[in-house]
């Protein structure tokens, strides 16, 4: 099937976040890899799209007006596909707002904070002075638990993030706390948090979403990228 979407991204959170929206949209796309190991995020064609560098991206071919939108920034992405299909965020304006409302709050907490614990735990150079190493570790490890404890007290009194219904602001979380075990999270000390985390766990377009790009796909593009450099060099 021809797709209107392009999809640029690569296996992380915040890449994950779109490919499960477009997922749960039901919108077809074709998926372009940026090996952000590989600098691929760097090239000028990628730049062209995204002036930051930064996955995710999307061009939509069939934008408003018909014509071509290219969009940068999870969290803009998908409260353009939310607009888009009329799915996953409230049409009541002020349950709307509050679904608005937890998707800053990964945007602007969930996401950075775990990112820099992540780093801090798992991906700090080997020459990193260990007193700035043990420092970020336990400053954002800290702020990683506080943000697990304010998701597990609001899950308490609701099903999702924005309320009842399943919105933008889970799928956007959802990756994220998909991390718990590379910070030693015991998701058993937060029974809500792990109710919400179990039961989007179970949804196919979760599944599937959480798989892109693949493990496969991933090594047929390091061969592929490969063998261009290959071909380059003769």
């Amino acid at each position: 099937m021809f797709s209107m979407i392009d999809l640029y991204s690569y296996r992380t959170s915040n890449g994950r976040k779109v490919s499960i929206m477009l997922a749960e949209c039901g919108l077809e796309y074709s998926l372009h890899i940026v090996d952000i190991t590989a600098g691929d995020q760097d090239a000028p064609a990628f730049r062209a799209i995204n002036p930051n560098g930064r996955i995710p991206a999307i061009v939509d071919r069939d934008g408003p007006g018909g014509e071509p939108l290219a969009l940068f920034e999870s969290g803009a992405i998908l409260l353009y596909l939310a607009s888009k299909t009329g799915k996953f965020l409230p049409a009541d304006e002020a349950d709307r707002w509050v679904a608005i409302q937890w998707l800053m709050w990964q945007m602007g907490g969930v996401g950075p904070n775990f990112g820099q614990a992540f780093h801090f735990l798992h991906q700090h150079a080997d020459d990193a002075p260990a007193d700035a190493v043990a420092y970020g570790r336990k400053r954002y490890g800290d702020e990683v638990r506080r943000l697990c404890a304010v998701m597990d007290a609001r899950l308490a009194s609701c099903a999702f993030l924005a309320g009842g219904a399943y919105s933008v602001a889970d799928i956007a979380t959802y990756p994220w706390v998909a991390l718990h075990k590379w910070f030693d999270l015991d998701l058993a000390e937060m029974p809500h948090l792990r109710r919400w985390y179990a039961a989007i766990g179970e949804r196919p377009a979760v599944q599937r979403g959480m798989d892109v790009p693949s493990r496969d796909e991933m090594e047929k593009h390091a061969q592929e990228c490969a063998e261009t450099t290959t071909k380059e060099t003769l």
